[in-house]
Order: C-alpha cells, then sequence, then structure tokens
C-alpha cells in the first residue's frame, strides 16, 4: 500500500515541481528525449498498427477484468467503488509519471521565440496582410503542377517531405537526426472525424496517427506537424509552423499542402474586409480546395463532440503550462512573421 502512495505523490511533485525551462531544455529535451525517440519511434514503426491502440485495448480489458472481481469480491457497493477508484488513481499516477519521461516534459522546455532569433517588430497588421497576398500567389502557381504529380500514399513515409523535415528542424537547431514515424490508422478515428481532429502524435510510443478522413493535400502538412511533436516541439503553435517550414522545404505536393494550411490560418488573422479581397485574389483551383477542406467537416464534424473534445483539449494543454492553451494553434502566425533564420525573415517574396 505504501508503493502505491508514493507513486501517487511522486505524480502529484512530478505535476507541480516548478522546474526551469533552461533546465528541461539542456537535461531533457535535446539530450535524453532525442535519445528516448530514436528508439521509441525505430521500434513502434515494425507494428503494422498503432501500438497505443493495443495498449488502450489491454489496459481497458485489464481494468473491467479487475472492476467486476472487486464487486463480487466487496461486501458493499462502497468497497467495491473505492477499491475501483483507488486502482485508477494508482493506474492513473504511472501513466503520468511515464507519460513526462516518454515526452511530456517538453511542454516545460523553452519557447520557440527564446531559442530562435526573433524580431517582434515584424508581427503587424500590414505584414499579416502582406504575408496572405504572397500566400494567395504561392497556392495559384503550384496548384496545378501539385495535383498532377499528386501526394505520397497514406500510411507510408514521404521520402521528400522526411527530408525536408530533417532539414527545416536542422534550422532550428535540433542538430540529432529525428526518426519519423509511418502514419497509421487508429480506433481512435471515429473520434478524431466527429472532433475535427487531423491527427495525434502518440506520447508513449512516439507513433504518428492521422484521421482516416483527410484529404490528400491536407495530409503532408498533417504527417509533418505530428513529426514536429515527434523532435519535442510541443507547443501547438510552434508545431505549426516547424510543420509548414518543412513543407515549404518539401517537393511541390508538400509545399502547397504547406501553403494552404497557413491560407487559412492568415485569413481567420485579418479583418473580414480584408479577408474577401484576400480569397478574390485565389485562383478557381485552390477556393475549390479550400470549399473540399470546408466540405469535410460539415460532412464527419459533429459541433457538440468537436466543442467538448477541445474543451477537454485546452484544459489538457492548461494543465501542461501552455497557458494559451487551445489558441495556441494561432501563434504559426506570429512565428511565421517574426522568426528570423540566417539573419532573414522565413516569409520572402
Amino acid at each position: 500500500m505504501r508503493w502505491r502512495a508514493a507513486l501517487v505523490a511522486m505524480a502529484v511533485g512530478a505535476g507541480f515541481m516548478p522546474i526551469p525551462p533552461a533546465v528541461v531544455e539542456r537535461l531533457y529535451s535535446t539530450r535524453m528525449y532525442l535519445a528516448l525517440q530514436s528508439l521509441l519511434t525505430s521500434c513502434s514503426n515494425r507494428a503494422p498498427i498503432a501500438v497505443l491502440d493495443l495498449l488502450i485495448i489491454g489496459v481497458g480489458l485489464v481494468w473491467i477484468g479487475l472492476s467486476l472481481r472487486d464487486v463480487r469480491r466487496a461486501t458493499t457497493w462502497f468497497l467495491a467503488a473505492l477499491r475501483v477508484l483507488a486502482r485508477t488513481i494508482v493506474w492513473a499516477a504511472a501513466c503520468y509519471l511515464i507519460f513526462l519521461a516518454t515526452w511530456g516534459l517538453n511542454y516545460r522546455r523553452l519557447r520557440l521565440v527564446d531559442r530562435l532569433a526573433f524580431d517582434a517588430s515584424g508581427v503587424t497588421a500590414e505584414a499579416a496582410r502582406a504575408a496572405g497576398g504572397l500566400t494567395a500567389a504561392r497556392l495559384n502557381t503550384l496548384h496545378a503542377q501539385a495535383h498532377a504529380g499528386g501526394w505520397a500514399a497514406a500510411d507510408g513515409v514521404d521520402p521528400g517531405l522526411a527530408d525536408a523535415f530533417a532539414r527545416a528542424v536542422h534550422e532550428l537547431g535540433i542538430r540529432r537526426p529525428i526518426v519519423v514515424a509511418r502514419p497509421k490508422r487508429t480506433v481512435l478515428d471515429w473520434y478524431f472525424r466527429r472532433a475535427g481532429v487531423d491527427g495525434m502524435t502518440d506520447p508513449l510510443f512516439l507513433e504518428t496517427l492521422v484521421a482516416g478522413g483527410i484529404l490528400p493535400f491536407e495530409r503532408p502538412f498533417v504527417v509533418a506537424h505530428e513529426w514536429s511533436h515527434l523532435a519535442g516541439i510541443a507547443d501547438e503553435g510552434e508545431a505549426n509552423f516547424v510543420g509548414w517550414l518543412a513543407c515549404v522545404r518539401g517537393p511541390v505536393g508538400d509545399q502547397y499542402s504547406g501553403w494552404l494550411f497557413l491560407y487559412s490560418e492568415l485569413a481567420r488573422a485579418v479583418p473580414a474586409r480584408e479577408r474577401a479581397m484576400l480569397a478574390a485574389t485565389l485562383g478557381p483551383g485552390p477556393r475549390a480546395d479550400l470549399q473540399a477542406i470546408r466540405d469535410r467537416f460539415a460532412r464527419e464534424v459533429n459541433p457538440r463532440v468537436s466543442t467538448a473534445g477541445w474543451r477537454v483539449y485546452d484544459s489538457y494543454l492548461k494543465a501542461n503550462r501552455v497557458e494559451a492553451g487551445a489558441a495556441s494553434y494561432a501563434e504559426v502566425v506570429r512565428l511565421v512573421l517574426g522568426v528570423r533564420l540566417h539573419g532573414a525573415p522565413v516569409l520572402i517574396p
């Protein structure tokens, strides 16, 4: 019984322990984690299905079996419920400690703006408008060639995207090679579609899980975003930035996917009148692709499930010290406008 109490106490202590971000960056994110990532992703890549699915099913069945045993053995329902609750708390504590060790501590590392050259004066409404125009122009230029060339298979690693991702993370100062994960489907796919979740990084076995319904021209960015999490970039806005940077460093189809994502983010960042003017500059091809994405959401997403799911995720992010919560996704616009690589803006006309 003592070890169970100690385990729970350790989990609570780990959750509230004020570790300086610089210490996490130096000892965990750039050393211990990257060594562990190489091992775990290499192993999970060998499995034909998501290892996380096996864990969810296995743990769920064992939990149900032990709970039924508690009900049979207990003299009252109260004692049975108490035993089930105690076991659940202990298991949750163990899972949380494993989560912190395998990936979760990356939430406490230094932010990208603290590790890279960042010019806050470049983040202006005028810069956002100019970026929107540039993005629309890139989409118009790339559309025909991207669709003619097509995109990689949904269940394989795109070599061109993987090479571009390796170059992107190296530019950001991550010197150790990242083992990219093969995109997999999951038993959570039904939830992903109803909640409007395009992908997820398995934080225990470091796999890349992708929703089955995403369109081919969405997939490169979604995969690159999840690979960014594998590189230890936990913040969603920062992962969006790294995923976009990888895409625009890649082949034409991947570039198109990255610009399509950024266009949507920039369109949300400008006033409605300017948004309409920006949309008018799009050619019929990119406009049709954006409409296809909206149609997919309307067809698959359940508003109630989506709202509830994002509220839970918002709470999860805030519990892991991401103060902006789910709103951190929008950080990508600020990073695209303000980050300087090799002394120059990343968004160059």
